[in-house]
Formats: C-alpha cells, sequence, structure tokens
C-alpha cells in the first residue's frame, strides 16, 4: 500500500487531509500515558467542513471553549451515558471516553444529544490538518526508522497515509496508539471519510442502505451503511442483484474501507458488534491488530456456538478478500515483497480487478512455489489458511455460487459447513449416474481446486483431512504431516482393510479433479515440468494452452513413458523421460487405475458405452473389466482408449492395483524377484499365470488373472511380451489377423508344418517359437481361453460339468472324462485336443501339473515331446508318486483308445495299419475314436508275427501295459464291463491293478456268456502265447525259471515260451511248482481256445502251428505224416500199375 502513497491519500484519513478544510487549531498535549487530544470541538466552525454534518450544538451542551483542558467528560449531554456506561479511569481521556461510548452494546442507547455532540467531536479531528504535526512530533523515532515514511513530502497528508500502512511495524508504544485511535474513529461513520460519501451516495440510495442525514439513524450505527454495501457487491460478483448494480468507484471505495479496516476488527462496524460476544467466547486472549481477532474468528466460523450474525458478518468479509487480497492485512503484508518478487502484478494482458483476486495471487504464488522459487514461509502459511478457508466454504468462491446454484439448491442444501457442499458438488461432478453438474459448474470446481490446491497440503480439505484421520494415523503414519504423499499413501490403501467408508468418498472426489489437471498433483508436476515442456509444450503452472490442455499432459507422458525400442520405434533420448518423471506416471497409473473415472479421456470417450453395456457394474474395478468385456461392441473411440490402457497393463500389470493387492500373497511366495524389477514387461503376469495352481493363489487373484488372460485372447498386442517377440512374424505370415487366439493358431499351424517337412529354416523367428510356447501353454489352463473348444461345449458344460471350476484345466479333464456323452460337436474338438497333447505333452496342463516333480526326477533329460514316453516308461517305479501314476494311467488308457492319439506307435505302424487293418481305416470317422480297434488288428498280427520290428515293440509294450491293467484294453473294457462286474467285481475294484482282472477273466473263461467278450479273452490267450512278457502272472510264477533254463533265448515271437514248455515236457528238469501250476493252466486254456476258435483258414492254421509251444512237435508229426502219406503213396502206386499191367494183359 506505500506503493500507492503517491497516489491520493487513502480513503481513510482523505477528509483527515483535506486541505480545504477551514478548521481552528487547538493545542496538542503529548502525555506519557495514552494519547490525549485535548481540544473542544467548535460547532460553528465544523459546519462548512462537511457538509452533512449538524449543523447546530446539542442541546443541553456546555456553550465551546477554547480552553486546552476541555473534557468530554465535562459535557452536560454525555455526562448521564458516561456515568451509566463507561468506567471513571477513563473519563480524563477524550479518546477513551469516545471509544466507550461508541462501542457500547446494541441494547444499550445514547441520548440524542451526546450522540451529536461525539459526531461532531470526531468530525473536527479528523478534518484538523495538524494531525501531521501531531504525528511528527509523537512519532518522531518512528518515522526516522521507517524510510518511506521519513521520505514521504510534508504538509499533503502522505505521512500519517504512510504510517497507517506500516502501522504493524510500529513498536513506539505512544505513537502506536495514536494511530490507532485516529483509525478507530473513523471507521465508527462512513460519513467521516472523506469522498466516501460521495463517491456511493447514488448506490446507498438505490440500494436503500441506509440515511445519510441526521435523524432518521443514529450516527453512529453508519457502519452498518459500509456493511449492506459489502453485502451488495458480493451479491453482485454473484450476480443474485442484477437490479441495482454499483458503480465502480464506489466499488473500488468499498473495496478501499474493508482493505483499511483489515488491521483491527474494532474498524469494521458492523462486524465488531456481530462478533463481540463470539470474539469473548473464541478469541479472548487474542489481541487486536494485524488481522488476528479476524483469523481467529475464521478459524471458529463453523463451530457450533459460533452466532449467525457473526458468521455471516465472517462470510461477507471472506467473499470482499476473495474480491481483494488486500481485504487482509495478515496475507497483504505477509505476502508483499512475494508478490513483487514473483511478478504477481505486471501480468498487463489482465484488468486490475483482476489481479486483486484472491484466487489470482494463490495461483500466481503456488506457481512460483511449484517451480521451486523462493516465496517466503510466513506467505505460505497465509496462502494455506485462505486454501483451506476455500475448500471449507463454498460461498467464498462467487463462481461457485453463480454457476452450481442448481446443484446447490436440488442436491447439496443443508451442506455447507466444514466443506461439505464443496465434497456433494464434486461427488456430483464426478458423475454419478443418479445426477450430474453441467460443464460451466464442473469448469468453476476445477478452478476452485486449483486455487485452493489441496493436492499439495490434505489438510486444507478439511471434510477429507476429517475422514481421513484415522486411516492416515493407522496407514501413513510414517509420513510427515501435510507432505503430498499422504495423498499418495490414501490412494495406495484405497479399497484395503484399513480405508474406511466416509474416507474413500472424499478420496475419490478429490482426486478425480486432480486427475483432470496433472499440475495439481505436486509432486508428479516437480518431477515432470521440465519432461512435460520439453516433450508435451506445456506452458507456467497457472496457464493453459488449447493445443495442449491440462487434462492432455498427462497422456502425453505416458505415452513416452512406456515408448520402448522394443517397440518399433528407434527411441531418440531427447524423447525420452527422465528416471524420475517415468517412476511418477508409473505411481500415477497404478493409482488411477482403481477407477474409470480417475481417468478423464477414459469416461469422456466411453460415457455412453459405460451406461449402455456396465450400469449394473458398480463394484470396485468392474466398470474397466466390463468395458474389456464388451470391447468389440465398444464404439470405436472408447474401444481404442480400452485398448490402449489394456496394452499398458500388459506391460506393466501393476496398473492394476486391485489384482496385484489380490496376488500379494502369490508374488510374496514366488514371483518376487520379478515384481522387485524397476521395469515390468509382462513378466509379472507370466508369473502370475504360471503358478495359479499354488496354494497360496486365492479366488480373486484366481479370478483377476483369468481376467486378463481372456482379455488378452481379444488381441494379440494386449499380450506384450507376445507382441514384442513376435510382431514382425505377425505381420509376415498372419497378416490382417487380430484376435490373438487366431495368432497363435496362425504361427502354431506354422512352426508344425516347417517341423513336419523338415524344412532347413523355420518360418517363425526363434524368439517368436518360445514366446508362442508360452502363450500355448497359458491357454491349455482355462478352456474359455480356447474359443474354438469353448463355444462347441458351453452346452455340455454346464449338462455334464456345472459344478467343475474352469481353472486349473479342471473344465477341459471333466469333458475328457465325460468324452462319451458329449454333443458331436464338442466331441470332435476334444479328440483333436488330445490329439495335440499326445503329439506335445506340455501342453497337457494337467498332466505337467500334477506329474511336475516325477518329471523333474525321472524326466530331466528327455525331450519336452517324450515326457509321457518317459513317465510311462517309470510309472512303476516305487518313487513315483500315487497321483501322478494315476494320471499316467488315464492319458494310457486315452492313447489305446485310437492310433492317432499315440504318435510313436502311429509312427511306428505307418506302413503295418493301411497294410492290415485298411477296412477299420475305410469305416473310421476323421474326429471320434476307433474305440481300440486299430490295435485290437495290430494285436492280432503280433499275435501272428506279421509286423515290421518297430511296430512288433510298439504292441509289445502296448500288451504289457494293458496286460497289467484291463482298462488299457479298450476292446476288453467296452465288450466284458459286464462279465467283469459279475464275474471280477472284487478284482476290478483293486486299487491297484496288476493283471488280476485278466486273469480272473482267463479262469472263469467257461463262465463267459457273451461272446463279444469270450472272443476277447481267447484273444488276450492268443497273444500271450506269443510273448511271455504279455502274461504277466505267468512270467512272474516263471521268472527264475526263464533265468535258469532260458536266459540264452531271445525274447518274443514265442521263444521263450516254447523254451518253457520243453522244460516242462523234460523230465530231467524241475521248475518252480508255481510256474509248473500257472503253465499247465496255460496249456489247458490255449487247448480251449482252439477248440472254442478253430482256424477260420489256412493261413490262420499255419500262424496257430508256428506260435505254438509245441510247434515243433507238431511240425515233426506232420512231416512223418507227409512220410508215410508218400510211401503209401509209393506203395499203392506201384501195386495200382502192376494191378492196371495185368488188366491190359488180359
Amino acid at each position: 500500500m506505500a506503493a500507492l502513497s503517491r497516489s491520493p491519500p487513502l480513503l481513510l484519513l482523505l477528509s483527515s487531509l483535506c486541505l480545504w478544510s477551514s478548521v481552528t487549531v487547538l493545542g496538542v498535549k503529548v502525555a506519557s500515558g495514552p494519547v490525549e487530544l485535548p481540544k473542544q470541538p467548535d460547532v460553528r466552525a465544523v459546519e462548512p467542513a462537511a457538509k452533512d454534518a449538524p449543523v447546530a450544538v446539542a442541546a443541553g451542551a456546555s456553550p465551546p471553549r477554547r480552553a486546552s483542558g476541555w473534557k468530554l467528560a465535562e459535557e452536560e449531554a454525555c455526562r448521564e451515558d458516561l456515568t451509566r456506561l463507561c468506567p471513571k479511569q477513563t473519563w480524563t481521556n477524550n479518546l477513551a471516553v469516545l471509544e466507550c461510548l461508541q462501542d457500547r452494546r446494541e441494547e444499550t442507547e445514547l441520548a440524542p444529544d451526546c450522540n451529536h455532540l461525539l459526531w461532531n467531536y470526531k468530525l473536527n479531528l479528523t478534518t484538523d490538518p495538524k494531525f501531521e504535526s501531531v504525528a511528527t512530533e509523537v512519532c518522531r523515532s518512528t518515522i526516522a526508522e521507517i524510510k518511506e515514511c521519513n521520505e514521504e513530502e510534508r504538509g499533503r497528508g502522505y505521512l500519517v497515509s504512510c504510517l497507517v500502512d506500516h502501522r504493524g511495524n510500529i513498536s513506539e508504544y505512544q505513537c502506536n496508539q495514536y494511530i490507532t485511535k485516529i483509525t478507530s474513529i473513523i471507521f465508527s461513520d462512513y460519513r467521516l471519510i472523506c469522498g466516501f460519501m460521495d463517491k456511493c451516495k447514488e448506490d446507498i440510495n438505490s440500494l436503500r442502505c441506509g440515511s445519510i442525514s441526521v435523524g432518521q439513524k443514529d450516527p453512529h450505527s453508519q457502519g452498518e451503511v459500509i456493511s449492506c454495501l459489502e453485502r451488495a457487491l458480493v451479491r453482485q460478483a454473484e450476480q443474485q442483484d442484477r437490479g441495482h448494480p454499483i458503480k465502480e468507484e464506489c466499488q473500488k471505495a468499498i473495496l478501499r474501507v474493508a482493505e483499511l479496516s483489515s488491521d483491527d476488527f474494532h474498524l469494521d462496524r458492523h462486524l465488531y458488534f456481530a462478533c463481540r460476544d463470539d470474539r469473548e467466547r473464541f478469541c479472548p486472549n487474542v489481541q487486536a491488530g494485524e488481522g488476528k481477532v479476524y483469523k481467529c474468528l475464521f478459524n471458529h466460523k463453523f463451530e457450533e456456538a459460533m452466532s449467525e450474525k457473526c458468521r455471516d458478518a465472517l462470510t461477507t468479509r471472506q467473499k470482499l478478500i476473495s474480491q481483494d487480497y488486500r481485504v487482509s492485512y495478515s496475507l497483504a503484508k505477509a505476502c508483499k515483497l512475494d508478490l513483487r518478487k514473483q511478478r504477481c502484478s505486471l501480468d498487463t494482458s489482465l484488468p486490475r480487478a483482476r489481479e486483486a483476486r484472491l484466487s489470482y495471487l494463490l495461483l500466481c504464488l503456488e506457481a512460483a512455489v511449484h517451480r521451486g522459487r523462493p516465496v517466503s514461509g510466513e506467505c505460505q502459511g497465509e496462502m494455506l489458511d485462505f486454501r483451506r478457508l476455500l475448500m471449507e466454504d463454498f460461498s467464498l468462491s462467487p463462481e461457485i455460487v453463480l454457476h452450481c446454484r442448481t446443484e446447490i439448491e436440488a442436491q447439496c442444501s443443508g451442506l455447507h459447513r466444514k466443506g461439505r457442499t464443496l465434497h456433494c458438488l464434486m461427488r456430483l461432478g464426478r458423475g454419478d449416474r443418479s445426477s450430474a453438474v453441467d460443464n460451466i459448474c464442473q469448469n468453476a470446481l476445477q478452478t476452485l481446486i486449483q486455487s485452493a490446491d489441496p493436492g499439495a497440503d490434505y489438510r486444507i480439505d478439511r471434510a477429507l483431512n476429517e475422514a481421513c484421520e484415522s486411516v492416515i494415523q493407522t496407514a501413513c503414519k510414517h509420513i510427515r504431516s501435510g507432505d503430498p504423499m499422504i495423498l499418495s499413501c490414501l490412494m495406495e490403501h484405497l479399497y484395503t482393510e484399513k480405508m474406511v467408508e466416509d474416507c474413500e468418498h472424499r478420496l475419490l472426489e478429490l482426486q478425480y479433479f486432480i486427475s483432470r489437471d496433472w499440475k495439481l498433483d505436486p509432486i508428479l508436476y516437480r518431477k515432470c515440468q521440465g519432461d512435460a515442456a520439453r516433450l508435451c509444450h506445456t506452458h507456467g503452472w497457472n496457464e493453459t494452452s488449447e493445443l495442449m490442455p491440462p487434462g492432455a499432459v498427462f497422456s502425453c507422458l505416458y505415452r513416452h513413458a512406456y515408448r520402448t525400442e522394443e517397440q518399433g520405434r528407434r527411441v531418440i533420448p531427447d524423447e525420452q523421460l527422465s528416471r524420475d518423471c517415468k517412476v511418477e506416471v508409473q505411481r500415477i497409473l497404478h493409482q488411477r487405475a482403481l477407477d474409470v473415472k480417475l481417468d478423464p479421456e477414459l469416461q469422456k470417450r466411453c460415457m455412453t458405452d459405460l451406461g449402455k453395456w456396465c450400469s449394473e457394474k458398480t463394484d470396485t474395478g468392474q466398470e474397466l473389466e466390463c468395458l474389456q468385456d464388451h470391447l468389440e461392441d465398444l464404439v470405436s473411440n472408447c474401444r481404442e482408449i480400452v485398448g490402449n490402457l489394456t496394452e499398458l497393463e500388459s506391460e506393466d500389470i501393476q496398473i492394476d492395483a486391485l489384482l496385484i493387492r489380490a496376488c500379494e500373497p502369490v508374488i510374496q511366495a514366488h514371483c518376487h524377484d520379478v515384481a522387485d524389477n524397476q521395469v515390468d514387461t509382462g513378466d509379472l503376469m507370466e508369473c502370475l499365470v504360471q503358478n495359479k495352481h499354488q496354494k497360496e493363489m486365492n479366488d480373486k487373484c484366481a479370478v483377476g488373472v483369468t481376467h486378463f488372460q481372456l482379455i488378452q485372447m481379444k488381441d494379440f498386442r494386449f499380450s506384450y511380451k507376445f507382441k514384442m517377440a513376435c510382431k514382425e512374424d505377425v505381420l509376415r505370415l498372419c497378416p490382417n489377423i487380430k484376435k490373438k487366439v487366431d495368432v497363435v493358431i496362425c504361427l502354431s499351424t506354422t512352426v508344425r508344418n516347417d517341423t513336419l517337412q523338415d524344412v532347413r529354416e523355420q518360418r517363425v523367428s526363434v524368439k517368436c517359437r518360445k514366446q508362442l510356447r508360452v502363450e500355448e501353454l497359458e491357454m491349455s489352463e482355462d478352456i474359455r481361453l480356447e474359443p474354438e473348444l469353448y463355444e462347441p461345449c458351453k452346452s455340455d458344460i454346464s449338462r455334464l460339468c456345472p459344478n467343475v471350476a474352469f481353472g486349473n484345466a479342471q473344465m477341459i479333464e471333466c469333458l475328457k472324462e465325460q468324452k462319451k456323452q458329449l454333443s458331436q460337436r464338442c466331441h470332435q474338438r476334444i479328440f483333436k485336443l488330445q490329439e495335440v497333447e499326445m503329439s506335445d505333452p506340455e501342453l497337457d496342463y494337467q498332466l505337467m501339473r500334477v506329474c511336475k516333480q516325477m518329471i523333474k526326477r525321472f524326466c530331466t533329460e528327455a525331450d519336452a515331446r517324450n515326457v509321457l514316453q518317459c513317465l510311462k516308461q517309470n510309472k512303476n517305479s516305487e518313487l513315483m508318486d500315487p497321483k501322478c501314476k494315476q494320471m499316467i494311467t488315464k492319458r494310457q488308457i486315452t492313447q489305446n483308445t485310437d492310433y492317432r492319439l499315440n504318435p510313436v506307435l502311429r509312427k511306428a505302424c505307418r506302413a503295418d495299419i493301411p497294410k492290415f487293418c485298411q477296412s477299420i481305416l475305410n469305416k473310421a470317422n476323421e474326429d471320434s475314436e476307433l474305440e481300440g480297434q486299430i490295435i485290437a488288428c495290430l494285436k492280432l498280427k503280433y499275435a501272428d508275427q506279421r509286423l515290421s520290428p518297430d511296430c512288433e515293440d510298439q504292441i509289445r509294450v502296448i500288451l504289457q501295459e494293458s496286460a497289467l491293467d484291463y482298462r488299457l484294453d479298450p476292446q476288453l473294457q467296452m465288450h466284458c464291463s459286464d462279465e467283469i462286474s459279475r464275474l471280477c467285481a472284487e478284482e476290478a475294484a483293486a486299487q491297484e491293478q496288476t493283471g488280476q482282472v485278466e486273469e480272473c477273466l482267463k479262469g472263469n473263461l467257461l463262465k463267459i456268456k457273451q461272446e463279444a467278450c469270450k472272443k476277447e479273452v481267447l484273444n488276450m490267450l492268443k497273444e500271450s502265447k506269443a510273448d511271455i512278457f504279455v502274461d504277466p502272472v505267468l512270467h512272474t510264477a516263471c521268472a527264475l525259471d526263464l533265468k535258469h533254463h532260458c536266459a540264452a533265448i531271445t525274447p518274443g515271437r514265442g521263444r521263450q515260451m516254447s523254451c518253457l514248455m520243453e522244460a516242462l515236457q523234460d523230465k530231467r528238469i524241475r521248475l518252480q511248482p508255481e510256474c509248473k501250476k500257472r503253465l499247465q493252466d496255460r496249456i489247458d486254456m490255449w487247448s480251449y481256445a482252439a477248440k472254442v476258435a478253430p482256424a477260420e483258414s489256412f493261413s490262420d492254421l499255419a500262424v496257430q502251428v508256428m506260435t505254438s509251444p509245441s510247434k515243433n512237435y507238431i511240425l515233426l508229426m506232420m512231416a512223418l505224416s507227409v512220410c508215410v502219406l508218400f510211401l503209401v503213396g509209393l506203395l499203392c502206386g506201384r501195386i495200382t500199375k502192376r494191378v492196371t499191367r495185368e488188366l491190359k494183359n488180359r
């Protein structure tokens, strides 16, 4: 204000400094006590000085005297009031008497004559040009200390004006008292301020704010006139009163008066009388001066004990401060130097009134603080107080009152205290479906949030502070109070057990607006302001650009944060974010993913789709999941941004904070290494998928991981590692294919074809093939990840497996077990799946999961495609896990239903199958099992010893396996199920199958009624003759005899069986009793089999002979028979020839 000292003198003391006033100069006595002005007003001399002043001396007053010892207390007009209202010790001091009488309580009335006397006395004081002489004498040392005042020109009233401006710096007691008293005199009546009446006379009349003539109103209550004008000015700013606009020069005068009364609340007469009791109640120990009482009352404004009259008066003053910051003494004083230093009053593009606005001052100084420029702590403290006031009371922002009036009246009435109305508007601004605010109100809210800047200190938002106090004390107690990281900490604990509901609502309401202006997050702004200016062409903190609005800056930053060379771009160092900025961008992304409303661009583009597809999805995180689920149905703009966000999630799954929280136990146990990495690049999600079956995996985590896997199926770009590894391959080999499952099929088919054709160089790159393997393994875990399988089997799933979970391939396993009851389309797909799994066991999720440890134990050196073969070979090991053994048996049963499900057999017998079993192939269906018919055909040819060596080896293995477990022989199980239930139920119920069912059937051969079953048992007997290993019971009984008597005999083709038969017939050899008994049983069975099933052709007969253990004996007998026949023929021929000759000779 000292800067204005060259302009017309302060309105406060204008009347006292008007040089045209003709007054009588009286002596001034300077005492050691309070300043005394011992003069008696000459009413007649005063009359011309103030046009509207009383003309006559009050009735009953003593005649005017020019004595220097004149006292107000001696005047008859005021003696009664003085005796009644003022203590005796004040009677000797005219100013003390004046203060006592004019600061009386409202209910106390003064006599009219006393009122007039006091008013004339004050008018004389304020119009005396010798005030400057008094000031020079009383304030001599102070003037010398204050350089600005010492240099002021004398005789024009500037000295007193300067002293008023610097009264906060006056340490000299008498001078301070003098300046304070003189100031207080003037504010008891607006008419005593020179020029105020002239500037505002018309407005006072038009607004009916009071009388300017004596007699109609108590002259000492004329402070009400100023209060009325102030309220009218506030209403005009809020456009509530358009009928009587206040003239600009009167507006300036009103604000100037308010500014000059900012030091001492006694000077605001209306507020003083309205808040006198409240001051005693709330601020009894606060001394007047420097705006301290105002600040104290502001802090208690919303206390229950605060009177409504005082609260209204305080609100009016706060509204004036919002129009002109200089109305706050403490703020103007604390920030005076900072405003100059930061050049906050030099913007020539703005009107002068705009520069005085509190919001402009706050924005300008906040910009300096955020840029790291020095702003004094005292000024920052004052800014903090007023930012808190803005958040507490919406009515202090004219724009809010003006533009949000409808919403306040309809939705937020009765919530004005402690920031509740503002938070109600913020809730509506978030776009809750029950109601919403228009764009103008939304912009007003955004402007207020920017001015208050609660992101820099959560305590500014009282509603948030009170709602979240308990959460801060428990979850964020390690962070210093007021630190911006408190808000970040609260966001990290959103939707956790430590969060309370009220805090959650207040936090999201505030974050909604912070998320729409990147500058409102002070940590982000501090770390990224250089990057934003360089890459996103941003301007200053409180400046905006149409080309890069605040909401678009963050989008620009995260695009640069996730721009890598692997994405096909050549990264220029100047286009990369700094490390600190990238960390902050990731932090913000992680927090904003909690709620779609915290992503301004997403909410804007997807508002229609949210209402259309996701109106029922109101729980935490459900809206984004819903949009992802309906990705194909979204409008193009929404689909694009949801796709981009999903692509970002695939690169950094920690953006999905809810999923990460749900999966914390699994991450800590199995994925902590990749979780600690600075850059994720999809490793964490891959780890979670691989550990879905672990005991630490809870339902929430499993559902979240599976959902993300399902979303990834919609577009291969949603799998970051797959996209990076196979992008070029996809463009080259699978153009125009977008869905991930189709891309995987396309690339897998290419790899398979190249492998089968033994091409020199694979068309799919090595890194893509590796990642392709990962994707195939992940897809095998859940049927929903394979749409081509899931869609045809939906009805079968609901019909046959309604209570089976999808995860861990359990649904696929259920469908396999119910294979015979599946619909045709589903059956075909399951058969195709099994064919792929058998050729590549790694894709058999259940097998790999159940037998994981056994694979490590037995098959570490085996090729991935031979894992099942390796497990089968070690199936009967004592170290084999029972669950794994059971799973292996399941897979063996499946393999034996069709030769196509056994790739090793298929390859070994590729020439034998069409040669011996073509008739079966001709009847076969491409997509359904042959129920073991081909294998049964090959078994018969094995018994006939007609197979190729490779095929014979594979069939021998199958025969050996099925001889131990009847379930591995589909033909036997199909034809003999009833007989097994009837004759061998006990053996079939045994947990461990060691051939007892087959032995039971053989022993009960004569009791079998079904011809088909009997034929299968006879075939078993026939097969056992070809190789003793096919008969495990006989082989076990004769193991020692084989070692002693047939060790040199090569296994196969019945050779060892023939050896045992010869040993049985040789009386010199003594076989083990059990072996001898079993052999004799087998001979009886074979004899019966020969009777029951004689050879149907000569070839069958020849095979039976050749495969018989007594073939040498049979062949010898046959040879003897032929010889006998030959000799008989010769003999008969000779006799016949002789007889014929004799007949001819006759």
